[in-house]
């Protein structure tokens, strides 16, 4: 599985990006896709995940009411609206994949080692 991760860029506190992840070697049919990003000096923390049909979707407390997670399964992409955007959203995005398995508990999809595959990264930088 790859995934390439675009959209990112410099925009300023109050405006929008949509972040991209392109998908090679899934089509997601069993598949779960989250948003991830890490600050500068700080830890990679979830952002958002959707469940393989869309069933169950998740977001941050920070992110939620101002960020969207979707898909285009005719594009194999799964993508991030963001809006109304603030000077701490600043960070590195990445897209992230999970294989169908049994997991341990059911915040799982918060932590990053429960992933089995990962975009490269996309800057978002947000100025007041």
């Amino acid at each position: 599985v790859q995934l390439q991760a675009s959209g990112g860029g410099s925009v300023q506190a109050g405006g929008s990006l949509r972040l991209s992840c392109a998908a090679a070697g899934t089509s997601f049919t069993s598949d779960a896709t989250a948003w991830f990003r890490q600050a500068p000096g700080k830890e990679r923390e979830f952002v958002a995940y959707r469940s393989w049909n869309g069933g169950y979707i998740y977001y941050a407390d920070s992110v939620k009411d101002r960020f969207t997670i979707s898909r285009d399964r005719a594009k194999n992409t799964v993508y991030l609206q963001t809006g109304s955007l603030k000077p701490e959203d600043t960070a590195i995005y990445y897209c992230a994949v999970a294989r169908a398995r049994p997991r341990a508990f059911s915040t799982w999809y918060k932590r990053v080692d429960e992933y089995d595959y990962w975009g490269q990264g996309t800057l978002v930088t947000v100025s007041s």
